[in-house]
């Protein structure tokens, strides 16, 4: 049985380990032996149960093959951490191992595993942040927690396009409902670490979140979602009229400058204003910030107009944690979203995006005009 060969190779090492110890890199100890203790190990091949490893009379001895208190291999807990992150249960987690080990891991178990992430965590929502960000996308998700019942609770995400043009999930935070004095506390965390000159914020048109934007950082623009508005003055549109609707509208957000959008505006309300008088005037009222896109170099408009660039982050989320009915604590939930994030940043450190790059010192142009600083 391949788990017998193991344990015997195993021995082996350990009493050649410990002959090693004291007669070759210690011979000044006087000491002995002083027999063998058993211990259980979790490895690749299934659980040993009773491995022998030697010992001395004085404790001074310690194998290379594990720690003192490691009850399974490095790779276990590794491989947990990573089924996690892609989203199986902890009871999923648990049936696996029991399947590859034959020992039973509980839901806690599993847990308990995972809160070696805790500190990189907390870390982490510590670390000091760069000092520009070209565009900040602001959105929040709805996920399942249970505290003493189940309900559904707001996790906060922040991505940024640094100077240098690489995506970053700046931050997570989790609680409550989503709210603009939420978003104020979060923002001004980050101004706090660090993140104090932004060009661009983009995102939807939550109630009072423009004013807590500018409140933390009011050198900056803000661009409300297009697709977002879109969507949602649709819904007011009879279905006879949509296709005429959306061509109308669309060639306002598809502008090649801000003065040919004003244009097609205007042409749009005569055509329209009659029939659906307050869609039009949400669009009128909003028109400040929904053209916002247009000030900025051409060839990232169509990533600046959107929140797409953080919902992609968002659905990611979401799909790692579709097989949970609920999350059991706040400290699951920032387990899930911290995982996605070092995953996500892991990939977009290598390359910057394209777009952001080749226009990257038309940027700087703005942010020394705009504040008045350079960075080295």
């Amino acid at each position: 049985m391949v788990r017998n060969f193991v344990q015997e190779k195993l021995e082996v090492i350990l009493k050649e380990e410990f002959k090693n110890y004291f007669e070759v890199e210690h011979p000044e100890l006087k000491n002995s032996k002083n027999g063998y203790y058993e211990r259980g190990l979790d490895t690749r091949y299934g659980r040993i149960e009773e491995l022998s490893i030697p010992r001395d009379r004085d404790g001074h001895f310690q194998t290379n093959l594990f720690d003192p208190y490691q009850r399974r291999e490095k790779w276990l807990g590794e491989s947990i951490i990573t089924m996690y992150q892609k989203g199986f249960s902890t009871r999923e987690i648990g049936t696996f191992i029991e399947r590859i080990l034959g020992d039973s891991y509980s839901a806690t178990t599993i847990s308990n595993i995972t809160d070696v992430l805790v500190e990189e965590i907390d870390e982490w929502q510590q670390r000091p942040l760069d000092k520009r960000y070209s565009v900040l996308y602001l959105d929040g998700t709805y996920l399942k927690l249970r505290r003493q019942d189940v309900d559904s609770e707001v996790v906060y995400v922040i991505v940024g396009i640094t100077d240098e043009g690489h995506k970053e999930i700046v931050g997570f935070y989790v609680g409550g409902k989503e709210s603009a004095l939420g978003w104020k506390e979060i923002l001004t965390n980050l101004h706090n670490r660090g993140l104090e000159e932004v060009l661009l914020g983009v995102f939807d048109g939550l109630s009072g979140l423009e004013k807590a934007f500018k409140e933390v950082y009011p050198k900056a623009d803000v661009q409300r979602c297009v697709v977002h508005k879109v969507r949602n003055v649709l819904s007011s549109i009879r279905q006879r009229d949509k296709e005429a609707f959306t061509k109308d509208l669309k060639k306002v957000y598809k502008a090649s400058s801000k003065e040919q959008a004003l244009q097609c505006f205007s042409e749009l309300k005569e055509a329209w204003n009659k029939i659906y008088p307050k869609v039009i005037s949400s669009w009128e009222e909003d028109l400040s910030v929904l053209l916002t896109f247009l000030d900025y170099p051409r060839i990232i408009q169509p990533q600046i107009y959107t929140t797409n660039t953080i919902e992609r982050t968002i659905k990611e989320v979401k799909k790692r944690t579709k097989s949970m009915n609920s999350l059991p604590s706040e400290k699951a939930v920032e387990k899930i979203v911290y995982l996605v994030s070092k995953d996500y940043n892991e990939r977009w450190s290598k390359r910057a995006i394209t777009e952001f790059a080749s226009v990257k010192d038309e940027l700087k142009s703005m942010f020394e005009s705009r504040y008045g600083s350079t960075i080295e």
